[in-house]
């Protein structure tokens, strides 16, 4: 069940979703995700077409900007073209109805399609990790095609120096397993702190980036048409925002530190950009430079999560990949 906030909510603004969509949209069943923790509500719903036909789907609200913005922008799919091709090959939900006003309030929501199928990350296999960066590449073409890049609309760098200073602190607090490499590792970071922050700042931030992209923001179609049966989707956009390409990849490898035999072999980096390129999107020449310093920072910065990423395998991986860096990029 939904938290009492937000089934209240989602229940007194049911109706009025179903109004503003003029007869289309059946009654609304409310349940739980694993992936939203903002209070929306989502439930289940059924869609009639202008011909009759029913669609099963999925109500969102309220959402936030960005994921509203987004979602309607690269999903909106009219009734007549629902099974077709071009929409069934969406690297994001089909949208059949969404707003951003609800009984007179400033509530934003969405009617997007039912995925029948689990998470690619339910399954995880070295297929399926290719698919999740062909559906990033293509997500990344599309939002390009929609909207141009604004590198002031970047997110505002983190405070690397004092992150760094507080993760020494860390690993003195917690006595933490190879706490004398950590400080040496980090201390040198430091020392050169300038070098690293400045070049990642420097990034080339031409790409709208997924920002959350894993097994469990990716989706599995079903559809009648052969030709696109099981296209894979990529679900929650309430994170797209400006950077560079390999962020996306990125966030996905460091999610499997320590744990790298699960991506079967798939180097994420190198398969997005791969993908990218078969498709038309640059690369740039300095992609595997720029995937090292930002490799580097987060690396550095993990021992201030010890409380909610604590893994010690994780951690071992992350303290084994700076140092490697570190003897690769300062000698």
């Amino acid at each position: 069940m939904l938290g009492e906030d937000a089934h209240g909510l989602a229940s007194a603004l049911a109706s009025d979703v179903i109004e503003e969509c003029r007869g289309h949209l059946g009654p609304i069943s409310w349940f739980n995700t694993t992936w939203q923790h903002s209070g929306a509500g989502t439930g289940f719903s059924t869609w009639k077409t202008k011909s009759g036909e029913e669609i099963e789907c999925v109500v969102k609200l309220p959402v936030g900007y960005r994921e509203y913005h987004w979602t309607k922008r690269l999903g909106l799919v009219h009734d007549e073209d629902w099974e077709r091709s071009a929409s069934l090959s969406l690297p994001t939900p089909r949208v059949l109805a969404a707003g951003y006003e609800l009984g007179g309030h400033d509530f934003a929501w969405l009617v997007i399609e039912k995925f029948k199928n689990p998470p690619l990350a339910m399954k995880l296999d070295s297929g399926c990790i290719w698919e999740i960066f062909e559906t990033a590449a293509e997500f990344q073409a599309a939002a390009i095609l929609e909207e141009i890049v604004d590198p002031k609309k970047r997110p505002k760098e983190p405070d690397w120096g004092g992150n760094l200073e507080k993760a020494i602190e860390e690993v003195e607090a917690h006595d933490m397993a190879e706490g004398d490499r950590w400080k040496r590792s980090i201390e040198r970071v430091l020392g050169d702190l300038d070098v690293f922050a400045g070049r990642w700042a420097d990034r080339d931030i031409g790409t709208w980036c997924h920002h959350d992209l894993h097994g469990n923001n990716a989706m599995r179609r079903v559809s009648h048409n052969p030709e696109i049966h099981g296209r894979c989707a990529l679900i929650d956009l309430a994170l797209v925002g400006p950077g560079h390409w390999v962020e996306d990849a990125l966030y996905m490898e460091r999610l499997y530190w320590g744990h790298e035999d699960q991506l079967c072999g798939v180097d994420p980096v190198e398969t997005l950009g791969r993908c990218r390129e078969a498709i038309g999107l640059p690369v740039g020449e300095d992609a595997a430079e720029v995937a090292d310093v930002r490799r580097v920072l987060m690396a550095a910065s993990c021992p201030n999560f010890i409380r909610t990423e604590g893994n010690q395998l994780y951690l071992n991986a992350a303290l084994t990949r700076l140092e490697r860096l570190l003897g690769a990029i300062l000698g």
